[in-house]
């Protein structure tokens, strides 16, 4: 049904645009995008029209998302997927938004048999075929990465690319076995330096929770490579252009002045 989708696209197309002043505001909020090609550009507003015609917005516990808010999560939503097109979340239509950060109830069984029961608060979460869940208040780091901050969305949305592979684990979807195992090659050999310098106490650029597991560090170090792509490939080089093959886009030659 593929004639089908394409042709509601370009009749979405036809009928929607964002604003020129929504567009300068995101600009101003959001300035990894100021790099941006006036090709990228067009693309990156007509993707994110079709995603929010396509994805279905969910503020809860009295939360009002604006035309400014929902447009800034659209845009950074389909910054990763500018080049890999907009089907790549095709698995899944919801997107919640908390008001503030929001706990998890989580349980694990031990080797003792024993269930181990406690609440994680969370910016963001993404499931498997399911929603992406944000807060509305973690949205203001965005563009803060440079400065120690997240940029929660790139993160969630990275998340969403590595599940379409099966389990989250930092491989996302590769065109062949080679590429596979080439990027386990470079992908273990940064998440391994990184795991040690943390366990060193050394001071990271990345934010030291991508040491947790390996999807974290993939979707970390994703939120690096669109925010601030020069200090990623300074310090991770064959990481950044294991990103750029996968994301067929160079943000650092694009964010260079």
């Amino acid at each position: 049904m593929g004639w089908l989708r394409n042709w509601r696209r370009k009749r979405v197309l036809a009928r929607h645009r964002i604003d020129d002043a929504l567009w300068r505001r995101a600009l101003r909020h959001l300035p990894f995008l100021r790099g941006l090609s006036a090709g990228e550009e067009r693309r990156l507003r007509e993707l994110a029209v079709l995603f929010l015609a396509e994805k279905q917005f969910a503020p809860v516990r009295g939360l009002v998302l604006s035309d400014d808010d929902r447009v800034e999560i659209a845009l950074q939503a389909c910054l990763p997927v500018l080049e890999l097109g907009l089907d790549w979340y095709g698995d899944w239509v919801g997107i919640v938004v908390h008001p503030s950060d929001f706990q998890v109830r989580r349980s694990q069984t031990g080797d003792d048999g024993v269930v181990h029961e406690w609440d994680d608060e969370l910016a963001g979460e993404s499931w498997p075929g399911g929603p992406v869940v944000l807060s509305w208040e973690a949205l203001d780091d965005s563009g803060s990465v440079a400065e120690g901050g997240a940029n929660v969305v790139i993160h969630e949305f990275a998340h969403k690319l590595d599940m379409l592979s099966g389990e989250a684990d930092g491989v996302p979807p590769l065109p062949s076995r080679a590429a596979r195992e080439r990027w386990t090659q470079v992908f273990d050999a940064a998440y391994d330096r990184f795991c040690k310098d943390v366990d060193a106490g050394k001071e990271t650029f990345l934010d030291p929770y991508a040491a947790e597991h390996e999807a974290e560090f993939f979707a970390v170090a994703s939120e690096a490579f669109f925010e601030t792509p020069n200090a990623l490939r300074g310090e991770y080089p064959a990481l950044y252009d294991l990103f750029k093959g996968f994301y067929r886009q160079d943000p650092s030659r694009r964010l260079a002045a």
